[in-house]
């Protein structure tokens, strides 16, 4: 994500780490690389101008020429300015005072919006809400079973009417099914062209007119980079949107239209979709995305993941396995099986401080090392995973044999399990269940 980019500003930051006091002409020559690094990335030139010139402003004024650490202060200013860039605070769906709340979505064919409206679905049902979906894309051929796949994937209903009903039709029908029984959230999958056209945007505005909704949230392509932002401006211009929902982030090296879309529209990206699926989609923290451009990392979003992956029921379970010496090699694979649902481990890097993404691209990661954890604990008898001072040499061959591994792996495998449990041993009582508090405490 926003690999090209990083690389320029970061390269622009190390010039002037190189000098240990600035000058007005020193700051203007870095500013001028970091503008260059922002044109590349298609960000819309206006947006551009303005940005250089609010933190041009600051990085001559006394606090950056005469800082013992200048360098730092204009890390930090770029910092503090895309955040403001990109809206600053993060914002989310609003919720009706009496549900239903009624989304509904819109974009060009192609987006992903059919699939965006199961993901934030999904995310509500996650959070305890009774979610409908409803299928309004009478013209693109398999849409509406396209989103009763997807439903069925959620388990999450989906209302249709076929395709030979007027989709206002389908849309006011399923708002009044939701009230009859009892979904307080809507997501609208209304029709996309492959352009924006006239026919399109009167149906658009009809429903929208009949509906009156909460939310309409703009689904584009993060990878059209400028286009994206033109897109955006067309169906603001004509629509009133109140939000952007990014899709495909995880593959935008540029990110001209996540730096672009708020200044441009006066609109927030709330929601970005990073992964093909269905859980691939997370809200849009302005902040966040400021640190990981800069490659700062962020902690939080990995937080926040593990949290997900990861119940406070486990922790204390955990918690008690470790004080009572009786965690055992299936809790060890189960303890693995949480990462693995953290994502790819590239990806988990890419959040973390310090850690250079663009080095990770060739990095020889292993990702099925897991895997191979996995065969190898399923090759063994309950007995031997409860008990693994029961594993003896021929024990070794028949579970390697059984699990397609070497003999090597296995041991391999139990060393790091003795080490795991010696370091538990280490941790004092409570000190996981503290752990894991702070980390809740600070997420809020």
């Amino acid at each position: 994500m926003f690999q090209n980019l990083t690389e320029k500003i970061n390269a622009a930051f190390k010039k002037f780490k190189s000098k240990g006091k600035l000058t007005e002409e020193d700051v203007k020559v870095g500013m001028r690389e970091i503008k260059l690094a922002l044109l590349e990335a298609d960000v819309n030139f206006k947006v551009v101008r303005d940005f250089i010139k609010k933190v041009t402003e600051r990085a001559v004024g006394t606090e950056v020429l005469q800082s013992l650490l200048p360098a730092q202060q204009i890390v930090k200013i770029v910092n503090e300015e895309l955040t403001e860039l990109m809206g600053g605070e993060g914002e989310r769906i609003k919720l009706a005072s009496r549900p239903p709340t009624v989304v509904m979505m819109v974009g060009l064919q192609g987006a992903g919006k059919t699939t965006h409206c199961g993901k934030l679905a999904g995310m509500f049902k996650k959070q305890g809400r009774r979610p409908l979906l409803v299928a309004c894309d009478v013209y693109r051929p398999a849409a509406i079973k396209q989103l009763q796949v997807v439903g069925e994937q959620l388990e999450i209903p989906v209302f249709a009417m076929g395709t030979d009903v007027s989709p206002v039709k389908i849309a006011k029908a399923g708002v009044e099914h939701a009230k009859q029984y009892g979904h307080d959230i809507v997501f609208i999958d209304t029709a996309g062209r492959l352009h924006i056209d006239e026919k399109m945007m009167e149906e658009l505005k009809e429903i929208k007119e009949t509906l009156d909704p909460q939310e309409i949230l703009l689904v584009v392509d993060a990878m059209l980079g400028q286009d994206a932002v033109n897109v955006a401006e067309s169906f603001n211009s004509l629509l009133d949107i109140t939000g952007v929902v990014l899709t495909k982030l995880d593959g935008d090296t540029r990110g001209g239209a996540a730096l672009s879309v708020r200044y441009v529209t006066g609109k927030p990206i709330k929601y970005v979709g990073v992964g093909e699926k269905l859980d691939a989609i997370e809200p849009f923290h302005p902040d966040r995305m400021a640190s990981r451009i800069l490659g700062m990392g962020d902690v939080l979003s990995l937080i926040e993941k593990a949290e997900q992956a990861y119940d406070e029921k486990q922790a204390e379970e955990l918690e008690r396995k470790m004080r009572t010496s009786t965690f055992d090699l299936e809790d060890f694979l189960d303890q693995f099986r949480q990462i693995k649902k953290l994502g790819p481990m590239k990806d988990i890097l890419a959040h973390i401080p310090g850690v250079d993404a663009s080095k990770l691209q060739n990095a020889q990661i292993d990702e099925k090392a897991i895997g191979r954890m996995e065969a190898i604990i399923l090759s063994m008898t309950p007995a031997e995973r409860h008990k693994p001072s029961l594993i003896t040499p021929p024990r070794k061959r028949r579970i390697a044999a059984g699990s397609g591994t070497k003999i090597e792996d296995v041991n391999r495998l139990l060393k790091q399990f003795e080490q795991t449990c010696k370091m538990m041993k280490e941790m004092s009582s409570g000190k996981f269940n503290r752990m894991m508090k702070k980390t809740r405490k600070h997420r809020k």
